[in-house]
């Protein structure tokens, strides 16, 4: 689910970090939220296995903030992100106790409070982990826009299933989702109208 190059360099979590700020409930999750909160368009940042607190994963809400989204990045991991020098709880336990699909299922009141606050359009973007919940969204016909960066754990089957115009952002050296595995979801996408492929 992550790769040695994920876990080589991990993110020093910055809780304070950001221009934003944290809540302690959207849709019964807290977050960081960044943005011009009466946006009518939001984006649901989505991180990889270091969490909602990655100071670049902050950043990027900011950057996509200014321009006119309202950004909210869950906490879907609750304040338990994985801890590469943890040797007693080595990536796989991590991954079985953070199952995407517990994600998945909390993004939905997520998405359900934006849009009771006025959101019209909701888009999602996830990372490495955090990919395979932006999958699951995009197959339920719960937004209107995906992007999977690095996606782990996404399979041509997932991406068979997806009803909404998707973005794939694979990396050339990706043992994770390796560039064969990225071409088949363009294949898979250029035969449905309607989705879009990168």
């Amino acid at each position: 689910m992550a790769s040695p190059q994920c876990c080589a360099d991990p993110a020093t979590l910055n809780p304070a970090g950001g221009e934003g700020r944290v809540v302690d409930s959207l849709g019964g999750i807290a977050a960081y939220v960044a943005g011009v909160r009466e946006s009518k368009a939001a984006v649901v940042l989505i991180s990889d296995i270091f969490g909602f607190e990655a100071p670049i994963l902050r950043k990027i809400a900011d950057k996509v903030a200014s321009s006119g989204y309202f950004v909210v990045v869950p906490d879907f991991l609750h304040g338990d992100p994985f801890v590469p020098e943890n040797a007693d709880r080595p990536i796989q336990v991590w991954i079985k106790e953070h199952a995407t699909g517990k994600a998945f299922e909390e993004a939905k009141p997520v998405i359900a409070a934006l849009k009771e606050q006025g959101v019209s359009t909701v888009g999602a973007a996830g990372y490495c982990w955090g990919a395979k919940v932006v999958a699951e969204l995009a197959k339920a016909n719960e937004i209107q826009a995906a992007v999977m960066l690095h996606p782990s754990a996404v399979t041509v089957d997932d991406i068979k299933e997806v009803k909404c115009p998707i973005a794939v952002l694979g990396a050339e050296n990706d043992k994770t989702s390796p560039p064969e595995l990225v071409k088949q979801f363009e294949q898979v996408l250029s035969s449905n109208t309607g989705q879009h492929f990168i």
